[in-house]
């Protein structure tokens, strides 16, 4: 994912999913993320950038990716990458813990992506995929 060079392009990834807040589908009650406002039955995500103190945690740097800092609020578009629909997503939480998954690599109808950028809650990752999956591959815009 390279968004320094133009953040209004797609750029492509993985996505996984977390549970936050009250419980819903998969999750029990949660905690509410480092913005204090996710919750698994909205559309929310986090993001390894929102911090000094959660990229020094998350750490995508060391799988080669240059992420902008995006903080608590803000929107992204994402699509997984074998289907149309676009959802909106407002980051909540930090996360995913990028360096731990360098390399991984998820696929559908021989399209592909590395790295895990984006962390979903059940109900968006729900809208584009299925929970069960795990992990997506995603075109992902700001």
């Amino acid at each position: 994912m390279t968004p320094n060079s133009d953040p209004r392009a797609p750029a492509t990834g993985e996505t996984s999913w977390f549970c936050c807040g009250n419980a819903w589908g998969p999750c029990d009650t949660a905690g509410h993320g480092a913005c204090g406002t996710c919750n698994s039955g909205s559309r929310h995500c986090a993001w390894p950038n929102t911090s000094d103190a959660c990229y020094a945690i998350t750490r995508p740097d060391k799988c080669g990716e240059d992420l902008l800092r995006r903080t608590c609020g803000h929107t992204f578009y994402v699509r997984n990458l074998c289907r149309t629909t676009e959802i909106a997503v407002k980051i909540t939480d930090c996360g995913p813990q990028t360096d731990l998954w360098c390399g991984e690599k998820s696929c559908c109808s021989g399209k592909c992506a590395t790295n895990r950028i984006l962390d979903l809650t059940p109900a968006a990752y729900s809208a584009i995929g299925n929970l069960s999956s795990g992990v997506m591959p995603i075109a992902m815009r700001s």
